[in-house]
């Protein structure tokens, strides 16, 4: 039988700000390199960084958990005029977030 995924816990925010300010600019990045460059994207950048901060703000270290509340929130966004939905934003976000952390995606650290 194979072992449960142990969660993935981030360190307190010391300055959510900033790891929101990162996370739009790295985000936004992603999101222009994945197909093309649209101006959404950075209005989605800075909604899912809004919905991070807030949330970190709330004292919100589980990565799971940010991803559901990231998934949860976007649902109400307007992705008429992109690529993207809510889980590929939320994976994303999680995915640059387990890369700034060491975390090797496919097999944990």
């Amino acid at each position: 039988m194979s072992e449960p995924i142990q969660p993935i816990t981030l360190p307190p925010a010391e300055n959510p700000q900033q790891e929101g300010e990162w996370l739009q600019k790295a985000l936004h990045t992603w999101l222009d390199r994945e197909f093309i460059p649209e101006a959404i994207n950075q209005t989605i950048a800075q909604r899912a960084a809004q919905i991070f901060v807030r949330q970190r703000m709330e004292g919100e270290n589980d990565l799971g958990s940010l991803v559901i509340a990231i998934v949860t929130e976007m649902q109400s966004f307007d992705f008429s005029q992109s690529f993207y939905g809510e889980f590929a934003i939320a994976n994303a976000v999680s995915d640059l977030l387990l890369d700034s952390l060491g975390y090797e995606r496919c097999c944990g650290r």
